[in-house]
């Protein structure tokens, strides 16, 4: 039985392996300081949501980060799931599915009208979920990114 709560501060021992984990899975360098700055400053400033998965032993096996972001086209705020992960050895075991979940009634209660994600075009297994918990893909819009 997995478990869904939301992330303080003080779960920083228990997030900082999900989310190194998280960016080595985008192949990015292992950066256990840089994770914890990261998201003490999160808890610091209060700009995301943050949720944590907890297995039937009390251990955290997986995350999800959301922030928040003004849309004038719905003159509302969506929220972006930025951020999912689950250690792999907890994967197919209901916690990315309650992630999941969570963060919809997270946003439901919070009034906010869509939630938005990206994953890589090649996590097949990643979008088989989304689209079996009812999230479409955009057809609509195409993303660009700039490197400043």
């Amino acid at each position: 039985m997995i478990t869904i709560c939301p992330a303080r501060g003080d779960h920083l021992d228990d997030l900082v392996p999900l989310v190194d984990g998280y960016r080595q899975f985008y192949r990015q360098p292992s950066d256990p300081d840089g994770a914890r700055r990261f998201m003490r400053e999160r808890f610091a400033k209060g700009d995301a949501y943050v949720l944590l998965a907890v297995g039937e032993d009390g251990r955290a096996v997986g995350f999800a980060q959301l922030f928040p972001v003004p849309s004038t086209t719905s003159l509302a705020s969506r929220w972006i799931l930025n951020d999912l992960f689950v250690l792999p050895g907890a994967r197919r075991q209901g916690a990315g599915s309650a992630l999941l979940e969570a963060a919809r009634e997270l946003a439901r209660s919070h009034g906010v009208p869509q939630l938005m994600l990206r994953t890589q075009v090649d996590n097949e297994t990643a979008k088989a979920r989304y689209r079996a918990l009812g999230w479409r893909r955009d057809e609509d819009f195409d993303t660009y990114l700039l490197t400043v």
